[in-house]
This record gives structure tokens, C-alpha cells and sequence, in this order.
């Protein structure tokens, strides 16, 4: 029998997407299942970009250019010019998604074998993209106890090699909802000029940041010219997940010249997602405003009753959507999967992420859960309510 290649073996599953069989069986069951494993925002996408595709006049639904079309990344570069940001349409690349826009950084970047440094917990796919480009990942630990704030720059330091060549972060944090101080992207900065590596900041979740804090795109860092790669997408922005347009950004005109080849290798982006996204830059601040607002009253919430179950650890998120939580079980994925097949309450049970699959390092996480409060107050009020109960039917079980 033909055998699959070892690195298809070492794919590892997505932590929030594993679980779909199961919810998949409690919904056949007649259970509602409250989805909390996933940032699917349920805010409405702007009208405008919606409005764009609807009203496009388009007789051939052609290719687009392989960087993406020219009207949409000088609209991009402008929208990067309104947060203190000087790009040109040169330095941009659209790509099929922010998940494409890493991959092509990876493939970039890196050869078989060479190592990238990520802050743990991280967003899970950096696995997959790494297994898929031969790549290893360095994890250096944050803690729940600090809010997963950057660790200490002494532990980047000691995990430098002739192999390293960049370093990942996500800010804010996916799954923690960490805000990286300017202080912190300062060290980084530092770190990867003195050690002449590249730094990768996944900065899709720019625009949610919350309790006066700032948003410091490494962009602006000083000297960072040749080593700073951002990825950007309009996927949470403007909850326009199903678009998948993404993009890479940097002014190292070698790293884009050469992310282009890799995006030739799947001809273009596609066009009436394009269409959409360039629509949606003309979307009014008072959107994000009412946004933030909305997702600041979630996260108290969420967080307040949260705080009422017994031998609960939370780290506050200070952007995104996302907050981590360490439960009083041995084992969170174990625990997951049992609220799915084993438990109910009125009809409804909740899924949630494990924490195991946001790290590289093994043994870590098992406790902790990602919960994504992009559902409305009530349903999450009632989300937590069921994973209570939950808890204290499976500790007793």
C-alpha cells in the first residue's frame, strides 16, 4: 500500500477543529452546540464591501495580478499611511488569506531544518505552516501568571543558533489576547538587529485593542527596514473571514520579490474577494469604535463570570478576542470532548479549544482552554453557565 510522506504524518490537527466530529455527533443528538472553539466574529460585515461585489460590473471573472491588483494595494498603503505607517504598493503582497501570507513568509525566509523563535501559547497553524516548510520551532515560554506577557529577552537570547533565522510574534495575541508594550517590540527589535535575524509580526488583530492601550506595529521601529514582515488580513478587521484575502508587507524588497514567487505559483487572489476588501478600507472609524465597544463588554463579562467558577486561572486580554483560561482538570482536551459527548444542559453544551494544540512544547497547556468571545453577551453568559456545570459533573465523574 502506497505510504504518505513523514511530513504529512507530522501535520499536527487543529486544536479548533479537531473537535467537529463530536459536535458534529451533538448536533445530530438534538443538542445546540455554542461554539466558543473558534473567532468567527459574529459582527456584521460592512455593507460596503459587501455592496461592492454585489454591484460589480464584471462580464470575465479574470485573473488578477499575482501581488494582487494595483488599486487595492495603494488603497492598502494608504490605510498603513493613516496609522503612522509609510508603505508603498511595492511593499505589499495580497495573498489568499493571512494563513497563505505565512506560509509564503516561511517558505521565504527559511530552508529545511533552520529554526524560527514564537512566544507560546501561539495561533496553532504556525505548527502546520513550520511542518510544511521543513521548518523547527523554537518555543520560548510565557505564563499564564503574567498574562503571557513577552518572556524575558535573556530566553530568546539562549535559544540563538546558526539554524535561527527569525523570530514570530502575534500582536495582539492569538490565543491569549496579549498586547505587546512598545518596551517590548523595542527588545525585539533590538534582538534581531544584533543578531541579524527577521522579525515577523502577525498583526491581524491591529484595530482591537482595549483600556487605552496602543497598538506598536513593528513597522514603526527604526532600523527594522530590512527585518520586520508583517501579516495583515481582512479577516477579523472587518469580520470578513470567508474572503480570505491577506497580504505581506515589508520594505526588505528581496523578501517580496521573493514572496511573489511563491505567489506565482498559485497564479492570483482571488478577484471578487479583492473587490470586497478594497471596499471595506472605506469603512468609517465609528464601525471600530462600536466594535470595541462591543467586544470590551464581552471580555468583562466574559472574564466576571468566568472568575465564579472555583479553581479557574484567566489571563486578562488586552486585544483580539480571545482568552485563555486554566481549568481545575488534569487534562482540558480530554475534558472538551466529554462536554460534547457526555454532557447537556437543557439541550445546549459548549465547545471550546484545548490548549495543548497552541503550544510546540510538550506537556504544556493541558489545562487550558482558548475561548473566543465573539458570540453576544447572552450566549456567552449562558456558555459559561454550562461549562460550570460541566466542570463540576466531570470532576465528579
Amino acid at each position: 500500500m502506497p505510504k504518505i510522506s513523514s511530513k504529512g504524518n507530522k501535520m499536527p490537527p487543529s486544536p479548533i477543529r479537531k473537535l467537529v466530529p463530536y459536535a458534529e455527533g451533538a448536533k445530530k443528538r438534538g443538542i445546540n452546540v455554542i461554539h466558543l472553539n473558534i473567532g468567527q466574529p459574529d459582527i456584521k460585515t460592512p455593507k460596503l464591501a459587501l455592496d461592492a461585489v454585489r454591484n460589480a460590473e464584471i462580464e470575465v471573472l479574470a485573473y488578477s495580478r499575482t501581488e494582487g491588483s494595483e488599486a487595492y494595494r495603494v488603497k492598502i498603503s494608504r490605510y498603513y499611511s493613516n496609522h503612522d505607517i509609510s508603505v508603498s504598493s511595492d511593499d505589499i503582497v495580497v495573498t489568499t488569506g493571512g494563513s497563505e501570507a505565512l506560509s509564503f513568509v516561511m517558505g521565504t525566509l527559511l530552508d529545511a531544518g533552520d529554526e524560527i523563535l514564537i512566544p507560546e501559547p501561539f495561533y496553532a497553524n504556525y505548527n502546520g505552516f513550520a511542518v510544511a516548510n521543513g521548518v523547527t520551532v523554537v518555543p520560548i515560554i510565557s505564563s499564564i501568571a503574567t498574562n503571557f506577557a513577552l518572556p524575558p529577552i535573556t530566553e530568546f537570547d539562549k535559544k540563538i543558533t546558526e539554524k535561527t533565522k527569525a523570530i514570530l510574534i502575534c500582536n495582539p495575541g492569538n490565543p491569549t489576547g496579549y498586547l505587546y508594550t512598545h518596551e517590548e517590540i523595542q527588545q525585539l527589535a533590538d534582538l534581531v538587529k544584533k543578531n541579524d535575524l527577521f522579525l515577523i509580526a502577525d498583526e491581524v488583530y491591529r484595530e482591537f485593542t482595549y483600556d487605552g492601550k496602543t497598538h506598536h506595529s513593528i513597522l514603526r521601529e527604526p532600523g527594522l527596514e530590512e527585518h520586520a514582515i508583517v501579516i495583515d488580513s481582512v479577516s477579523k478587521r472587518y469580520s470578513m473571514c470567508g474572503a480570505r484575502i491577506g497580504c505581506v508587507i515589508s520594505k526588505n524588497a528581496d523578501v517580496i520579490a521573493t514572496v511573489i514567487k511563491f505567489a506565482q505559483a498559485r497564479l492570483s487572489p482571488p478577484t471578487l474577494a479583492q473587490i470586497a476588501s478594497e471596499a471595506a478600507l472605506d469603512t468609517p472609524q465609528s464601525y471600530f469604535e462600536e466594535v470595541i465597544e462591543e467586544y470590551v463588554s464581552r471580555r468583562d463579562l466574559l472574564v466576571a463570570e468566568l472568575e465564579k467558577i472555583k479553581g479557574i486561572k484567566i489571563a486578562r486580554p488586552s486585544g483580539a478576542f480571545y482568552c485563555v483560561a486554566e481549568l481545575p482538570v488534569e487534562d482540558a482536551d480530554h475534558f472538551a470532548q466529554w462536554l460534547l459527548e457526555h454532557f447537556e444542559v437543557d439541550g445546549e453544551t459548549v465547545m471550546v479549544a484545548p490548549g495543548a494544540g497552541f503550544y510546540a512544547s510538550p506537556e504544556h497547556g493541558k489545562r487550558q482552554i482558548r475561548i473566543a468571545y465573539v458570540l453576544e453577551k447572552s450566549v456567552l453568559k449562558r456558555a459559561v453557565a454550562i461549562l460550570r456545570a460541566g466542570l463540576l459533573q466531570y470532576s465528579g465523574a
